[in-house]
């Protein structure tokens, strides 16, 4: 079986539209309980995109306590589900072709990701992707949420050979590169330069994969 991995946020979901609407929101929420007076920390959560949620908000709410920072993420999870239902997000150019010629050349696609699975299912149920994915991973099913061991247990699971990992941080080329696959990193929203720069290939376009071989 050759397969083709993709991460979500920035690389398949265009998170962006909806991060700074449901930090806004969430950052509000906590002023208004008198737990919050400094400005929304947009640029310093863009920073971190793509570590695990609590590192997230321990990065964000240092001074809070775990019980306050678990109670934060649940608000904020809420309000990027309740935006993607309102059609407020978007997928990248190209993602349904893509994942149409894959699916016709053979591949099997899977979703590998640190969100959480209330918000993946939110993205993949509003666009239908599961038209096309044989199955969405959330990062909270592995206990050392590690995406490395994430992609293993999606190898081991179907028995993958060959396989490319597709995603636009680090955390998504150290998955391939652990694993002996093919890291393609993706020059998109969240990409910094210096991660890109450890993928074997980078794309600023997910069509671009129609040209590659994954072996």
């Amino acid at each position: 079986m050759k397969s083709v991995i993709f991460d979500m946020d920035g690389t398949l979901f265009q998170t962006d539209k909806i991060l700074e609407l449901s930090l806004e929101d969430t950052f509000t929420y906590l002023a208004s309980l008198g737990k919050w007076g400094d400005s929304i920390p947009i640029d310093k959560f863009r920073e971190i995109m793509g570590v695990p949620l609590p590192v997230v908000w321990e990065t964000l709410l240092p001074n809070h306590s775990v019980k306050e920072r678990e109670q934060v993420n649940d608000y904020f999870q809420d309000r990027l589900i309740e935006n993607i239902k309102n059609g407020k997000g978007a997928l990248y150019p190209n993602v349904q072709d893509i994942f149409e010629f894959l699916l016709k050349d053979g591949y099997t696609i899977f979703i590998a990701s640190n969100g959480v699975p209330a918000y993946l299912k939110a993205i993949v149920d509003y666009y239908h992707l599961d038209d096309w994915v044989s199955e969405t991973y959330s990062i909270e099913q592995i206990e050392s949420f590690s995406k490395s061991d994430l992609v293993k247990t999606i190898l081991t699971k179907y028995g993958i050979e060959e396989a490319a990992v597709v995603g636009d941080r680090i955390s998504d080329i150290k998955a391939a590169k652990d694993n002996g696959l093919t890291a393609v990193g993706c020059s998109f929203d969240f990409a910094k330069e210096e991660e890109l720069s450890q993928a074997d290939v980078v794309i600023n376009d997910l069509i671009e994969l129609r040209r590659m071989q994954f072996t």
